[in-house]
């Protein structure tokens, strides 16, 4: 603690929250366990890092931008606190915002904050087949096996498709219907066939037939009531729990949305779709959101190029010339191609 009321704080004190957030750990609410030797090192199979026990850069960001909304609301709708929000905004070059601003048009967005942390350009990351194989195998019911080969599919989020409810499958079409994360707009997506197997192996073994406006995916809870095993929605935590019994298994550190990136790369380098198809099955609200995501380059794809090239190179250094065609010299055409000068 500072010592600071909350309406006397200025952006000296929000410089330093932000520098103490950068050296300081995590609160938690237990030390850590299995991941205490692994925090912050890279994973050798996924090549992915482990989180840290220090805050993350995008962490402060967003610490900043609730800082900043929290004084705006009681500056500007409330009309109390400070004059001034102590979350400062990077400066314009002396220009003040919003100097010719029409007062008949609604304010933007000014600028970005002053003391937010640069963000590492990170690259989507995609589940190698037979990485994929081998978490398929290690899965040890239908209803995960429905829900993770749905998802490498359709590319749809974790919180899309655990709101699926039974009267969102188009069986006859192979469909899908999700409610989208932020806009909350309906979409149908399309799915595999080999989904849909999984889907109805998974249905056919629950204990009772779902009623239509029923969730879809169910897990079995033990409760304290002495009721033993009961079946409730699965939830985010439950899903999670999937992916640490798969992660312990193989030593990896997969997530769900490793599934989308690695569904969102197959579709952007099919041919026969476009990247305005893959933006709508993404559900972006900007072209240039899926462009700058998944328009790059896997490393492992440029390294495996270029070692094809190396080879090529070296398998025609060590290939013999032709033979001399009749009525020119050997030597003559050594000294003007520079293989043999005399």
């Amino acid at each position: 603690m500072v010592g600071v009321a909350w309406d006397k704080a200025t952006a000296a004190e929000s410089r330093d929250l932000v520098l103490w957030l950068r050296q300081a750990s995590k609160v938690r609410r237990s030390p850590r366990t299995g991941s205490a030797g692994t925090a912050g090192t890279v994973n050798p199979v996924t090549r992915k890092r482990y989180l840290g026990d220090g805050y993350e850069p995008r962490t402060i960001r967003h610490s900043n931008a609730v800082v900043r909304a929290f004084y705006d609301f009681w500056i500007n709708d409330v009309q109390e606190g400070p004059l001034l929000n102590p979350v400062p905004l990077q400066r314009n070059r002396g220009r003040r915002p919003y100097a010719h601003h029409d007062p008949l048009e609604p304010f933007g967005r000014e600028g970005r904050i002053r003391y937010n942390p640069a963000l590492p350009r990170q690259r989507p990351r995609e589940m190698p087949e037979d990485c994929w194989r081998a978490v398929f195998g290690s899965l040890r019911s239908d209803r995960d096996r429905a829900l993770l080969s749905l998802d490498v599919s359709c590319g749809a989020r974790a919180s899309e498709l655990l709101g699926v409810r039974g009267v969102d499958l188009d069986w006859g079409d192979q469909l899908v219907r999700v409610v989208r994360k932020g806009t909350g707009v309906e979409q149908w997506l399309p799915a595999s066939p080999e989904s849909f197997v999984w889907l109805r192996l998974y249905l056919a073994g629950l204990d009772a037939p779902l009623a239509p406006m029923d969730p879809l995916w169910w897990t079995l809870r033990r409760r304290d009531r002495g009721e033993g095993l009961r079946r409730q929605p699965m939830n985010y935590e439950a899903l999670r729990g999937v992916w640490r019994r798969v992660n312990a298994l193989l030593g990896t550190n997969w997530t769900m949305h490793d599934l989308r990136h690695t569904a969102s790369l197959r579709m952007s380098r099919d041919e026969n779709l476009s990247l305005r198809d893959v933006q709508v099955v993404l559900g972006h609200a900007h072209l240039s959101t899926t462009a700058d995501i998944y328009t790059v380059e896997d490393e492992a794809r440029v390294i495996r190029r270029v070692r094809r090239h190396l080879d090529e190179r070296e398998r025609r250094a060590r290939k013999p010339p032709p033979p001399v065609a009749a009525g020119y010299d050997a030597g003559d055409l050594d000294i003007l191609f520079g293989r043999n000068p005399r």
